[in-house]
This record gives structure tokens, C-alpha cells and sequence, in this order.
């Protein structure tokens, strides 16, 4: 673990205010990203409950890691937005943003009197970020949208598990960071865009769209050969052997991605024949006989260690790798190296292991100076601070709005 300042990630929306409504997975990984990247956010909780994340274990003494892991670098102001005086603060803050980020499901904003439309007339340069599981327009728009629902609805689960097996979900959240990432994205290029224009955007995110949008191998297949794509377990679905094989030591993949990479590997195993072997000869005969010539490969395979195989392949050019799980993975020199965890702040626990977003940037000369390592904010930690250092709010008018729960 390194500190942060160490692993060089320029301040380069430093001058940048996002006020996040945002809770859970998706918005809060997208206001991390911009967060590692210098924006001030100003992270609005409920009082007393917060975000539904820091409910979400595991949980280290009472504090939930998730939570720690994906609100780094970001203000905790709690904010009760079902009183009149809750959403007066709202519109407040407003002007004093550049971004606002949300993932309420359609309509919520509208009825608190807080969407675009209403914050535009407070603020005509804003850009209004709003997530939701399918799009602000959309004959779905009112459905309730969780990671593991939008997988199912995408056709990702669909397409991954074992041959014949049932629908599977990828083991992450892997259509909330998806869409967390677009989002980042769309309000980085609607900030670009309004140094050109002077314009403020409402960029609408949906999770469906990102899920669609990352699945490239399947609408390929899909959209031109109207083939709709089955599981085939760790294959890739078109070329063969692009797979995983067993070892000693545990698995291994590999990409035999042409017929001279397959020729390599013949050669690599002991059989030089075997690239002119007429089941074998083309990706199309080594599809058709692919339980055979998997068997073929495992045998060898299964006679190696994962060091042994992997070195053979690499030495022959057939890109492979070793299995991993996430221990090895975090362990590993790459991770070290790339200060892909870096040391964060918590006001409770002191230095906790957080993870970046991992794009890296050169430095220059005008890279503002770093601020300290990341800190991941208690419940409200920062109420007071942004009341009246952002909102010039006296002690006094902040103790009275606590009085009346507004915050």
C-alpha cells in the first residue's frame, strides 16, 4: 500500500464542485472518479441512516468497507431533503456547483422540487447528471433497477456460465461500475463543452444502455449474423483455442487467436503435425472438434505448472496467463508497482487501503500541489464545514436548522 500523493494522480479537475444526491453504487463510483481527480464533491447523506451503502457489509468495527472503498476524497454533509428547509439548502448549494449528480428513480427530483428543469433557473450552467436503471425516457423508466436485475435484462447473464448451464451473473457489480464510468465520462465531456459553449447539459445515464453498449462480441454476432449468442463457459465464443486449461497448480488461459499462434502451440506441446491436422487445420474445423482438441491441450497442460506452461506459451508468442484470484491479484508486483491501493484517511480507523481510479497522467509543471492522502468521511463529517465555509451559514443558523431536523 502507498500513499496516495505517491502514486501521482494529478488534480486535474481541481476548481470543480459536484454536489452528489447520489447513494449505493453506481453515482458514488462516478463522484469517486472525479473526486480522485481534484473535484471537491460534497456528498449529501440523510441524517441519522446516510446512504443505504454504509449499510452494505462487509463491515469492519460497525463501518461498512464497501462504503470506505467508494465515497474516498468526498465531504459528508447530511442533509434531510424531505423538509422545506432541507431542500432550501439544495437550492442553495446550486449555484455554487459546477455538477449535480443523482440516481433517483425518474421522477423523484421532480416531486422534491429538485430536477433539472426547476435547478437550471437556479444555475444555467450546471451540468444535472441524473443515473437511472433505464434512461429518464424509457417504457421502463418506473422499474426498479438493481445491478443483478439490469444483468439479467442486458442478455449478459445469459451469455455467461457453462455450456448448457443456467443464466449467470459476473461476479461484481459489474452494471453499476459500468455505468459509473460512463457517467464520469458524459460529465467530463458536458464540462468540456461548456467551456466552449457556456452551456450547462442534462446528462442522462442509464444502466441498460451501458450494459448494451459494453457487449461488443455479442451484438456483433447479434446485430450482423442475427445469431444470438449462448454461454460457452470461459471459450471465447468464435475462436478456438482461446480458453482456460487446468495445470498442477490451478488454471490457466490462454488466446490462440490465428492459425499461426495454433501452429506455435503444436509446436510448444510436442505435435508439430497438429497445426496440419484437416480437424484442426482451420478455426472453423478446430470449433467443429473442439472437445478433442481440448482434450489434446489439457493432457499437456495438465502435466506443467502454471509457470512452466505459461512460460512455454509466452516463449512461443501465444499470450496466455494464470488464473488468479484477488488476493494474488492485489499481492502481485503489477499492483505494487502501479499503486493500484493506495493509503486513505478515516477519521475512525486512521490509514485504510483504498483503490483509485486507475488512469494514469504524466505530470507537468502547473499540476496544482497534492493535498494529502484520500480521506473516506464519517456520517456528516463535513455538515458544519460546507454550511459555512461554501453557504457563509453562521453557528447559529446552523444549530437552528439542526434543531428543526434539516439536518
Amino acid at each position: 500500500m502507498t500513499n496516495a500523493n505517491g502514486a501521482g494522480n494529478p488534480q486535474l479537475l481541481k476548481g470543480i464542485r459536484v454536489l452528489d444526491l447520489s447513494r449505493v453504487m453506481s453515482g458514488p463510483f462516478c463522484t469517486s472518479m472525479l473526486a480522485d481527480l481534484g473535484a471537491e464533491v460534497i456528498k449529501i447523506e440523510m441524517p441519522g441512516s446516510g446512504d443505504e451503502g454504509r449499510m452494505f457489509g462487509p463491515f469492519k468495527d460497525d463501518e461498512s468497507a464497501y462504503f470506505m472503498l467508494l465515497n474516498r476524497n468526498k465531504k459528508s454533509v447530511t442533509v434531510n431533503m424531505k423538509s422545506e428547509e432541507g431542500r432550501a439548502l439544495i437550492k442553495a448549494l446550486v449555484p455554487k456547483c459546477d455538477v449535480l449528480v443523482e440516481n433517483f428513480r425518474p421522477g423523484v427530483m421532480a416531486r422534491l422540487g429538485l430536477d433539472e428543469p426547476t435547478l437550471r433557473k437556479l444555475n444555467a450552467t450546471l451540468i444535472y447528471a441524473s443515473i437511472s436503471g433505464f434512461g429518464q425516457i424509457s417504457p421502463l423508466k418506473d422499474w426498479p433497477a438493481f445491478d443483478l436485475v439490469i444483468q439479467a435484462m442486458s442478455g449478459l447473464m445469459s451469455l455467461t456460465g457453462p455450456k448448457g448451464g443456467p443464466a449467470t451473473a459476473v461476479g461484481e457489480s459489474v452494471a453499476d461500475v459500468c455505468t459509473g464510468m460512463f457517467a464520469a465520462f458524459g460529465i467530463v465531456a458536458a464540462l468540456f463543452d461548456r467551456q466552449r459553449s457556456g452551456c450547462g447539459r442534462h446528462v442522462d445515464i442509464a444502466m441498460l444502455d451501458s450494459m448494451m453498449a459494453m457487449q461488443l462480441t455479442g451484438l456483433s454476432r447479434q446485430l450482423y449474423m442475427d445469431d444470438t449468442p449462448k454461454p460457452v463457459g470461459n471459450r471465447h465464443p468464435v475462436t478456438y483455442p482461446v480458453d482456460s486449461f487446468p495445470t498442477k497448480d490451478g488454471d490457466i488461459v490462454m488466446v490462440c487467436f490465428s492459425d499461426g499462434a495454433f501452429r506455435a502451440l503444436g509446436e510448444v506441446m510436442g505435435m508439430t503435425g497438429l497445426a496440419d491436422d484437416p480437424k484442426y487445420k482451420s478455426n472453423g474445423a478446430r470449433n467443429k472438434n473442439e472437445q478433442a482438441l481440448r482434450a489434446l491441450i489439457a493432457q499437456w497442460t495438465a502435466r506443467q505448472t502454471q509457470n512452466q506452461a505459461i512460460g512455454k506459451l509466452l516463449q512461443a508468442r501465444i499470450p496466455a496467463a494464470p488464473v488468479w484470484d484477488l488476493k494474488q491479484l492485489v499481492d502481485s508486483d503489477h499492483v505494487q508497482e502501479r499503486h493500484l491501493v493506495v493509503e486513505g484517511i478515516h477519521e475512525k480507523f486512521g490509514a485504510v487501503p483504498l483503490v483509485p481510479q486507475p488512469v494514469k497522467f504524466s505530470k507537468n509543471t502547473k499540476d496544482p500541489a497534492p493535498e494529502g492522502p484520500p480521506e473516506t468521511p464519517t456520517l456528516g463529517q463535513h455538515t458544519d464545514q460546507v454550511l459555512g465555509q461554501v453557504m457563509g451559514l453562521s453557528e447559529t443558523e446552523i444549530t437552528t436548522l439542526r434543531d428543526k431536523n434539516a439536518i
